[in-house]
């Protein structure tokens, strides 16, 4: 049954094979209702039809490269004229180009049309927008009147109804409906209203309760997912807007906006490049293309959905919505659905072989039963008479075998996995994780090792520069003149120069007219240090023209940027990793700020003030420049030797509170955290004892060096490794891929830039930060840390152990009450011709331990009562077979009452410990024993019950009760590894 399983309900937790999700489905053929059963499942004609789009997108896009680029020769140097009329509705707007008109430009990649209408400029001045205002606010009804909003087409919510319709169709519930239909026709010709339609009225009842009570649920379900699917599109975009640069939703975007685009972000709607540097394109998500576009004023158009893979740039927007490609292929995508999760597959496969031994024993129920008839006919001789009577005591049959079929299938197992993920997503929502992929739930739970990226995740990512060398001397930073005043003027200037134009932030001012700051922390506080220093940003930037840009990447883990100066000439500035920027310098400033060379004197007192810096916790940076002559090419790299260090920085980014305390909580529950960080070595180290991620017998190595290493070594070296610095992306790939494969673990990963792709791709679990993280990062994502904190990530690994363990106490619960449910009323069919009861590897040992020695328990109380009810309780007259099903049916019930509290744990012998602080156990299980109550005591007519004695219903109860000491005594006896 193990190898059954495994072969075919075995599918991954992320990317599984198309293959391996078409052979479960096919196998899950035994389902009352398919629509509710696989709600929850990925739709893969759906994902068929999003692909084949992408197909059609790659061609389109070719051809089109193909045309412009044909088009461009033609062009040039001919006189273009227009027959393009601007439509009335749009003049009358005040705009120039019509949205039609925009989209056939950007899509079709149209250099002809681009150059009529006078280039992006002119493109700009028709759509009423300017280059360094953008749009103002007041216009917005306008432009969404002419052109559309930024969003794509999506499936209306379902209402409550829909759900109601849907649970209508479960196929037994459609069987007994009909069986209802004839028991009233019957009944009532037979002895009349109202006494003849109280078994048919009874049974319409159940079936109204069944499925409201199913409808509420599975409605209830889709708001809470409808919730967070919202928040997995809250994407949030720099615009200048109103003059304004401010964070506006994709969502608000409008055509004439400037958008401005860096490293990791996705392009949020279609449009034209402006400005910018080194942009590089990845345009695989909207044609499957994998090679990178280079974008620049010659190519300068820009698709919806795609991700910029490097550089920066600002982007007018043209087109938005349902206009771009992107739109129409994400209102596919969008019902295409995620992956089922391995334990909704595995639960599928349990619930199907139940099925199948269920309407095996309804097919044997209902020939014993139909067999019992016809021999009693045939010795009357009455073979060939057929009554009424008898007609309805045939269709009692079958519902007795549809009966079994429904008390069989446990068609709630898959879908409570569902909830349960559902109701942890949102919790974990309230802890400021989201939940990208439903399956991420699960495998969290087993996770056991977490490598964990430094900043910003165990550290406040609030970042100060503290600690200064400047000139050969080492300097505290503060607001006093003082600072500012001992630094040369020249130093000072070539400081400021450095700071404000080798930066990927800005300096704007705000809508409430302050100054405020734009970029990453570590942007942020070099560019307070350059205020601080009396610097004006606007100004700075104005003076020399930049004239390449290499934006900062964790690989090189250095930015650099090259200016023209207003007297002649070009001047390289390089920032990064101290040691690296470093190496690349043989001059230095110093005292009287001069240029001198670097001597093995000066080399290693800078070395020393970096070792020291990084003793202390800080973060440190070189700042260098290099003056290059006259002769460079904007096609060529920026030279990476020859530089003159202007300073090193020592930046504070103080430890998270509370990151110890969790490092302390992983340990304890066996879950192992690394650090891995492109920080400094020393920097590491102070950082990661101060977490308690660093032990004394613990390993600290540079990635470097672990690069070098050989895969027999690796297995030596990565069992005691603990922190690695200076590592590239690629050795934070290596070293997930062997913690997987060659030892096994199941491994989080987080990760919050364009280059972690692959390392959260390649993890069970791919963390990526919400604050920090871009949207590349996200998109490869699993769960998003919305807070980028460490002990979020450790809450994250408590919510799944918490799925995992209610799931499993669920399948204990439900198995018990079908396999029960199943033999009894099989048993009681055979031998009385009336069911008792009601409907109500990851089953481990425990588990199966706990299922049969409940079930096993239960079916001997009802076998007692069967057979020795009436002796027992000395029952006699014509009521008694009546009462005897009573007392069976209540029994039946309190047994799967306290079996429900016994089930709160799975090994634990106390399962009333905090039972009174979880309200929803404590009022579903007093809701159960009044409405059994009211059924017993009042609604004999329709239930087929009648009252019992205040005896009787304490044997009931105590039945029910004594369940607890032998599952007490079951969870004592000691089984193999679950």
């Amino acid at each position: 049954m193990e190898n059954y399983f495994t072969e075919n309900f075995e599918v991954q937790a992320k990317n599984s094979s198309e293959e391996a999700l078409q052979r479960w489905r096919k196998l899950c053929w035994l389902v009352k209702n398919k629509k509710r059963r696989f709600r929850f499942t990925a739709n893969l004609s759906k994902r068929f039809e999003a692909e084949a789009i992408r197909r059609s997108n790659q061609e389109k896009l070719r051809v089109a490269v193909l045309v412009s680029k044909a088009a461009l020769q033609f062009i040039q140097g001919l006189s273009l004229s227009s027959d393009y009329i601007v439509p009335q509705d749009v003049k009358e707007a005040g705009f120039q180009i019509c949205a039609e008109e925009l989209g056939s430009i950007v899509e079709g990649h149209d250099v002809k049309k681009l150059k009529i209408h006078d280039g992006v400029e002119g493109i700009a001045e028709k759509l009423g927008t300017t280059i360094t205002k953008g749009i103002s606010t007041s216009e917005i009804d306008r432009r969404q009147r002419v052109y559309g909003v930024n969003r794509f087409t999506e499936t209306p919510p379902k209402g409550f109804w829909f759900f109601v319709w849907e649970a209508v169709q479960d196929t037994t519930l459609m069987i007994l409906g009909i069986c209802a239909f004839v028991s009233l026709l019957v009944g009532i010709v037979t002895e009349g209203w109202p006494k003849g339609a109280h078994d048919g009225l009874g049974i319409v009842a159940s079936i109204l309760l069944v499925v409201f009570v199913t409808a509420t649920s599975d409605y209830k379900q889709s708001l809470q997912f409808r919730d967070l699917d919202k928040e997995k599109k809250k994407i949030v975009m720099q615009v200048t807007r109103n003059g304004l640069r401010q964070k506006l939703s994709i969502y608000d975007l409008l055509p004439g906006d400037i958008v401005h685009l860096s490293i990791g972000d996705q392009v949020p709607a279609d449009g034209l490049f402006m400005s910018g540097y080194s942009l590089l394109i990845n345009e695989s998500s909207l044609t499957g293309e994998s090679e990178p576009v280079n974008v620049n004023a010659s190519n300068p158009f820009l698709l919806s959905g795609t991700k910029v893979q490097n550089g920066s740039c600002k982007m007018l927007v043209t087109t938005v919505g349902m206009r771009t490609q992107w739109g129409k292929l994400m209102a596919t995508l969008s019902e295409g659905g995620d992956d089922e999760t391995p334990l909704q597959v595995k639960l599928n496969g349990v619930a199907t072989v139940i099925g199948k031994i269920g309407l095996f024993f309804a097919v044997v129920t209902f020939s014993v039963l139909v067999q019992g008839l016809f021999t009693r006919k045939l010795e009357e001789g009455t073979q060939w008479i057929w009554s009424g009577d008898e007609a309805v005591e045939m269709l009692e049959f079958f519902a007795i075998a549809v009966t079994i079929v429904v008390v069989a299938v446990p068609e709630g197992l898959p879908l409570a996995v569902t909830l349960s993920l559902a109701f942890a997503m949102k919790k974990m929502m309230n802890d400021k994780a989201l939940v990208r992929h439903l399956a991420a739930c699960e495998t969290m739970g087993s996770a056991t090792t977490i490598c964990s990226d430094k900043t910003g995740t165990l550290t406040t990512n609030h970042m100060t520069v503290v600690k200064t060398c400047i000139c050969g001397e080492i300097k505290e930073v503060s607001g006093s003149e003082k600072f500012g005043s001992s630094i040369p003027e020249s130093v000072r200037k070539i400081l400021l120069e450095s700071i404000f134009n080798n930066t990927g932030g800005d300096v704007v001012v705000n809508e409430a007219q302050k100054v405020e700051i734009l970029g990453t922390p570590t942007e942020t506080a070099l560019l307070e240090l350059g205020l601080l220093l009396g610097g004006d940003f606007e100004e700075e930037r104005v003076k020399s023209k930049i004239v390449k840009v290499e934006p900062f990447n964790s690989t090189k883990k250095r930015m650099g940027v090259v200016l023209e100066l207003p007297e002649g000439g070009f001047r390289a500035h390089c920032k990064g990793a101290s040691e690296i920027a470093l190496a690349a310098c043989d001059k230095f400033l110093n005292s009287n700020g001069d240029v001198v060379p670097l001597d093995e004197a000066s080399t290693t007192h800078l070395q020393d003030t970096i070792e020291k810096f990084a003793s202390e916790a800080l973060r440190t940076l070189c700042l260098a420049y290099s003056d290059i002559g006259s002769e460079f090419s904007e096609s060529g790299d920026i030279p990476f030797q020859g530089y003159t260090c202007i300073a090193i920085v020592g930046i504070k980014d103080p430890v998270r509170p509370g990151v110890k305390e969790s490092v302390a909580v992983c340990r304890s529950a066996g879950i192992v955290v690394r650090m891995v960080t492109g920080d400094n070595l020393t920097t590491a180290k102070a950082i990661a004892r101060e977490c308690g991620i660093l032990t004394d017998d613990g390993l600290a190595i540079e990635g470097p060096e672990f690069r070098e290493k050989s895969d027999a070594e690796l297995q030596q070296l990565i069992p005691n490794l603990q922190v690695m610095a200076r590592s590239s992306p690629m050795d934070k790939h290596t070293l997930v891929k062997q913690l997987r494969t060659t030892f096994q673990e199941v491994v989080a990963v987080t990760g919050d830039g364009t280059n972690d792709a692959p390392a959260l791709h390649e993890a069970d679990i791919g963390l990526a930060m919400g604050i920090a993280g871009t949207e590349v990062a996200k998109e490869s994502a699993d769960v998003i840390i919305l807070d980028d904190n460490f002990s979020t990530i450790v809450t994250v690994g408590k919510w799944g152990r918490s799925v995992y363990v209610n799931i499993q106490k669920f399948v204990q619960f439900q198995l018990t009450v079908n396999v029960v449910a199943l033999v009894v009323n099989f048993t009681s069919a055979c031998l009385t011709g009336a069911p008792v009861g009601r409907k109500g590897n990851f089953i481990s040992n425990v588990m199966w331990r706990n299922i049969t020695g409940q079930s096993l328990y239960q079916f001997v109380v009802i076998w007692y009562l069967q057979t020795q009810g009436k002796e027992a309780f000395r029952l006699d007259g014509p009521d008694s077979d009546l009462i005897l099903n009573t007392l069976i049916f209540n029994s039946f019930v309190f047994c799967q009452v306290f079996n429900e509290i016994s089930s709160r744990e799975m090994e634990k012998v106390n399962v009333f410990d905090g039972i009174l602080k979880n309200y929803v156990f404590v009022a579903v299980l007093s809701c159960t024993a009044i409405f059994q109550i009211i059924i017993i005591e009042f609604l004999g007519t329709f239930a087929s019950t009648t009252p019992l004695t205040w005896q009787q219903w304490f044997v009931s109860i105590a039945f029910g009760f004594l369940g607890m000491p032998i599952a007490a005594i079951l969870k004592m006896v000691p089984v193999g590894s679950s």
